[in-house]
This record gives C-alpha cells, sequence and structure tokens, in this order.
C-alpha cells in the first residue's frame, strides 16, 4: 500500500531523467526513445505473463500497444513515404495486433516475436541516426 521513501525518490529520478531526455531530444532522438521504451515495456509484460501477474501484463501490453500507435504508426506519412512508410505502417500493426493476442492469451512467446520483429527496426533507425529522407522524420 505505500512505498518506501527511497523507491519514491528514485522513481521520481527516473521521470525527471526521462522528461529531460525527451525535452532536450531532436525528432530522430524521440524515436530512439520510444523504441527503448517500447522494448523494454514488451520486456516488463513479459515477466509479468511469467509471473501470473495479470494487471501488470496488460497495462505493459496496452503501453505497448500505445507506444505503437500513437508514437510510431501516428506520424507516418503514408502520401510521401511510398513502400518503405508503408512496410513500417504494415509492420507497426502486425504487431499492435500479436500484441492483442498476447494479452488475450497471456502469451509470451507473442511478445518475444514481436521483440525479435521490432529490434532490426529499432536498431536501423539508431544507425541512420537522423540522416534519412525527410518522410522518416518524425513530426
Amino acid at each position: 500500500m505505500f512505498t518506501s521513501v527511497s523507491s519514491r525518490s528514485a522513481s521520481a529520478y527516473k521521470r525527471v531523467g526521462i522528461e529531460t531526455s525527451v525535452d532536450n531530444a531532436d525528432p530522430h532522438k524521440l524515436v530512439v526513445l520510444l523504441f527503448d521504451a517500447l522494448q523494454q515495456t514488451l520486456g516488463s509484460a513479459r515477466v509479468a505473463i511469467q509471473n501470473g501477474d495479470i494487471p501488470n501484463k496488460c497495462k505493459h501490453i496496452n503501453h505497448a500497444i500505445r507506444i505503437l500507435e500513437e508514437g510510431l504508426l501516428a506520424p507516418l506519412n503514408l502520401q510521401d513515404g511510398g513502400e518503405l512508410a508503408q512496410n513500417l505502417h504494415d509492420l507497426y500493426s502486425y504487431c499492435v495486433n500479436r500484441l492483442t493476442i498476447a494479452n488475450i492469451r497471456s502469451d509470451a512467446t507473442v511478445i518475444e516475436e514481436v521483440q525479435r520483429v521490432m529490434e532490426p527496426v529499432a536498431n536501423g533507425w539508431k544507425q541512420i541516426n537522423g540522416q534519412g529522407p525527410a518522410y522518416l522524420q518524425p513530426v
């Protein structure tokens, strides 16, 4: 019911660190932060499933879906982005569908699949370091 002072302090410190990272980030870095948050959230969902912690499983999977839908899917410019933007749209939509199934079935292997699928995309984004076509730049 109550958390220790050190736990609350650590949480506050973490929030400030994240907020500072977001406030000081360029659009490319924001997408990197989204990919990092996605992988972390998927890992937490897997652990929650393994521990039989249904409320946290739902919370983490829903958070991952929001990252995909609101952070990665929504800014895609399908009109100017061509085939690459469409492929990313299809991949992110696929991952949202798979996470919905993982949530319904409490299936950690489906979450691992999404992690494996998203890892090369995240790594590729990190490698371009903001040097890509305008349609890949987040708004």
